[in-house]
């Protein structure tokens, strides 16, 4: 088998005759002309901050039970947001056989990682958290099922 080798790029080619590199060797080799013809930086430059995992500033999950929460039915989820989350039960619509939560504007981690513990999970393309309460089918509709189911908020839903 065949392995590959770094080799060093010199400014002489194989043939010996200067110049005749190829032009990837001299586009990543500067010269030392080059190197001597950089003005200064005259701003000092701060080191770098360490990469911050994206997940930082949110809580931790616990994800046996936010499974468990993801297959209750809705008078059980509705229920559970009633108990835990009760900032978050007037907001909550039914439509259909899902619980779906939607904010104006972008909430806080505590609040995201509040709705993902209930079960909630963040639909891009509808923008809103959205609780299947049950197992999800495969054939997902095209429709939005606001228009199919209509929506009947949590407050009015008898349990």
């Amino acid at each position: 088998m065949k392995t590959k080798t770094n080799k060093t790029v010199t400014s002489k080619s194989t043939t010996g005759i200067e110049g005749l590199g190829s032009e990837s060797d001299r586009q990543f080799v500067p010269s030392a002309e080059q190197e001597q013809s950089k003005p200064a930086d005259p701003t000092p430059q701060a080191s770098p901050e360490p990469p911050r995992s994206p997940r930082a500033d949110r809580p931790p999950l616990d994800w046996q039970k936010r499974s468990h929460n993801r297959n209750l039915p809705v008078p059980e989820v509705l229920a559970l947001i009633r108990a835990e989350a009760p900032d978050l039960y007037p907001v909550a619509q039914v439509v259909g056989r899902w619980i779906w939560i939607q904010f104006p504007d972008r909430q806080p981690p505590t609040i995201t990682g509040q709705l993902s513990q209930l079960g909630f999970h963040w639909n891009n393309k509808r923008q809103v958290w959205q609780h299947p309460c049950g197992p999800i089918t495969v054939d997902a509709s095209p429709e939005d099922p606001r228009a199919k189911y209509g929506v009947t908020p949590a407050v009015d839903v008898a349990f």
